[in-house]
């Protein structure tokens, strides 16, 4: 499947970008019914064209090698669901520290970025531990990578932060300096529609 360009930062999209994002999505979602039984894909797209803003936010996701899909509905809200649901942790988000705090601490070999950042960045969110842990109930994701999560703020004035991985079949939840980054651990997030 081709990957959507979206070099230019502004935040504007090119006539062409949005047509080929939904060609993406509406394939994906197709492939991957188990993880949105019961969801119809006209209405995604309806909602998606209804909202164009966040088009760009969804093409940065597949540009970073999320592989952005729908996970849920929340009735309440009116409000599409979308998670990273790459096999594993985003590439194009790897080797980054947790915030931008642990970022500037770091007074040699600083990474280029950090998950905090990026998300922000993106127009996203990263995902807690427990969206995570529903992510793996649809499928196993993870297996050889890491991925950070969102960290309570009394672990995180420690200097801490948290990621999770799927080993053995069951999901785990780690601890590690904030300011740690490694080749194997992105962060995978979170957007509404």
């Amino acid at each position: 499947m081709t990957k959507v360009d979206n070099t230019n930062n502004n935040k504007e999209l090119s006539l062409d970008q949005p047509e080929e994002l939904l060609n993406i999505l509406k394939a994906r979602f197709e492939k991957n019914i188990h993880r949105h039984e019961g969801l119809e894909w006209a209405r995604v797209q309806a909602r998606l064209e209804a909202h164009t803003e966040k088009l760009w936010s969804l093409i940065e996701m597949e540009r970073t090698g999320g592989e952005p899909d729908v996970v849920g509905y929340d009735e309440a809200k009116d409000e599409y669901i979308f998670y990273d649901c790459s096999a594993e942790s985003p590439k194009g988000r790897r080797s980054i520290c947790y915030d931008h705090q642990a970022l500037e601490a770091r007074k040699k070999h600083k990474p280029e970025n950090s998950a905090i950042n990026m998300a922000m960045e993106m127009g996203i969110e990263m995902l807690t531990e427990e969206q995570y842990r529903e992510l793996q109930k649809l499928e196993s994701f993870d297996l050889k990578t890491s991925s950070w999560v969102q960290t309570p703020e009394d672990v995180r004035k420690l200097g801490g932060a948290l990621f999770c991985d799927c080993r053995y079949g069951q999901v785990f939840l780690y601890h590690n300096g904030a300011d740690s980054y490694y080749g194997a651990r992105g962060f995978r997030g979170t957007l509404r529609v």
